[in-house]
């Protein structure tokens, strides 16, 4: 490689040193190119959560406070927002899985972060309103619940669309003892899933029930029995059945299901047709309809 320059005046000294100390560079130096790395980047680390992607199509997020017993604070909620955003907004990831410790799915909301503050901040800041925020997501989230699951935790749980337990869970609203009462959402979807009878005792009392009952009552799906791998094993195992269907109709039938909470059912009924209608401009419809036909599998292109 050369260097060549057109002068139409004589260098300087101090110019011309730079010119022979750039010559000597290039006739010396290997020309060497850094390439950007095409393996994928590693997951972004948090302080109060853990992220990973045990099995394709799958994501679990686990609730990482164990001193406090996975309390849920504003930097967790602030965490976990921004993972369960980055996992919906990623192709990839079909269902999350969300989960705690043994001891403690979550334990209840951060007392100590709640204990001083004032109406005026709480209203005017709009205090555990960003908690709902994981009701927006498109993508099925299943909570694997074991140890305690207390006011936010028990919350948190009923947040997500499909709920399993250990045989250890015990959950809660027990916020009537410390002078308050349920902020996160519990007073009005504990009262859909298990009626206004049972809430209310709930609510008044904060007594605690087990997973037994939680069972019974219909705000689990079932009891785990504890073996290998437990309740944590058993959520991912579903999620891998969920993230082998098509992505779309997954997505479709959460949406559907979700509407018989806000709609009448006359209301509902008509919006579960239009939806099911909408699928049939979908591949997934024809090339599932055509499988089964064919007595072949599947091949969903999710779209």
């Amino acid at each position: 490689m050369s260097l060549s320059l057109r002068l139409h005046r004589p260098l300087s000294a101090s110019a011309a040193a730079v010119l022979r100390t750039r010559r000597t560079f290039i006739h010396s130096t290997p020309l060497s190119v850094r390439l950007m790395s095409t393996e994928q980047q590693p997951a972004k680390q948090y302080e109060f959560i853990l992220t990973s992607r045990p099995a394709e199509g799958v994501a679990l997020i686990t609730l990482n406070r164990p001193k406090a017993l996975n309390a849920l604070s504003t930097p967790l909620f602030t965490e976990l927002n921004d993972a369960v955003k980055t996992f919906d907004d990623d192709d990839s990831v079909r269902v999350l899985v969300l989960t705690g410790s043994e001891r403690a799915f979550a334990a209840g909301a951060d007392i100590k972060e709640m204990k001083d503050k004032q109406f005026a901040e709480v209203f005017k800041g709009k205090f555990l309103e960003s908690w709902s925020l994981l009701t927006t997501v498109r993508k099925p989230i299943i909570a694997a619940v074991s140890g305690y699951a207390l006011g936010g935790g028990c919350e948190l749980a009923l947040m997500c669309d499909i709920i399993l337990a250990s045989p250890t869970a015990v959950f809660g609203q027990p916020e009537i003892s410390i002078g308050v009462i349920p902020g996160g959402g519990g007073t009005q979807r504990l009262a859909h899933a298990i009626g206004k009878s049972r809430t209310m005792e709930l609510v008044l009392t904060g007594r605690s029930f087990s997973a037994q009952e939680a069972a019974a009552w219909g705000v689990v799906s079932r009891v785990v029995p504890e073996g290998e791998g437990g309740v944590v094993q058993e959520a991912l195992a579903l999620a891998q059945t969920i993230a082998s269907k098509s992505a779309i109709a997954v997505q479709a039938g959460k949406e559907a299901v979700n509407a018989a909470y806000e709609h009448t059912l006359n209301e509902g009924l008509r919006y579960e047709r239009r939806v099911f209608h909408s699928l049939f401009a979908t591949k997934d419809q024809k090339e599932g309809m055509a499988a089964f036909a064919e007595k072949r599998k599947p091949t969903w292109s999710h779209s």
